[in-house]
């Protein structure tokens, strides 16, 4: 799989957003296998935070001066769920993508973390951890678009549904872009 998504990624061109009135974020979408199937780990954020209380998110936050957002998803992943950058094997990067209430530019990437590990929720930023199998993320039954217009400009949002709990927003986009780049790489 690893290769497949590896070859996928060489293959597209990333799109980039650049807007100055917009703060650098980056998040980490770990992917890992567990009991002969591929999972993806979410995280749902406290109520503690100042952004995003209480969503589906993946680990990830805001750049500080002087890092690279590769740095930044991976210093976040450390805080929030205990997982050391060297954990990490880095497969691509997606698209920008970016959050309308909260005013970041996200920039997400997917990397294979090994499982079982040592991971756990800081219990200030992440209240917990969730695993859901690629698998069923596939399922057409667990996910609706829907077209809206979001600064002016049309959108299709997502909203997956697992586990009685919805993920949408920035993180159904970053989702969803993954599983379709996931999809066709398998059937290469």
């Amino acid at each position: 799989m690893e290769q497949k998504l590896r070859e996928a990624f060489a293959r597209r061109q990333k799109k980039s957003i650049t807007d100055e009135k917009r703060l650098s974020s980056a998040v980490l979408l770990p992917i890992y296998y567990k009991e002969g199937q591929c999972y993806i780990l979410f995280t749902r954020r406290t109520e503690k935070v100042k952004e995003h209380k209480g969503q589906v998110s993946f680990p990830g936050g805001a750049r500080q001066d002087g890092e690279s957002l590769l740095e930044t998803a991976l210093r976040e992943s450390r805080e929030e769920i205990n997982l050391s950058p060297a954990d990490v094997e880095v497969l691509g990067e997606l698209d920008d993508t970016v959050t309308v209430v909260s005013n970041f530019i996200v920039t997400p990437f997917v990397g294979v973390i090994p499982w079982p590990n040592d991971l756990k929720a800081d219990g200030w930023e992440t209240d917990e951890m969730i695993e859901a199998p690629i698998a069923a993320l596939l399922e057409e039954s667990l996910w609706e678009d829907k077209d809206e217009v979001i600064e002016g400009k049309p959108v299709t949002s997502y909203f997956y549904h697992y586990g009685g709990r919805v993920i949408w927003g920035a993180t159904a986009r970053i989702l969803h872009q993954f599983l379709e780049l996931y999809a066709r790489a398998m059937k290469s």
